[in-house]
């Protein structure tokens, strides 16, 4: 989408320092975050399930 971090933590209404962490696997989102992160990158929900069943495969 070619957002700056500062362009998109003000779009989903959080620090840009929240959102370095998030990104550097830091911290997790909350979920009202993540719902704003979606909504904001156009996310599909068939995005979300591919990204979900990686990661739990991942942690096997």
């Amino acid at each position: 989408m070619n957002y700056t971090q500062e362009e998109l933590s003000e779009m989903i209404d959080i620090s840009t320092r929240s959102l370095q962490r998030i990104e550097n696997g830091e911290n997790n989102p909350s979920i009202k975050t993540f719902r704003k992160l979606i909504k904001t990158l156009n996310i599909s929900d068939k995005d979300i399930a591919y990204i979900v069943k990686n990661e739990l495969i991942e942690k096997q």
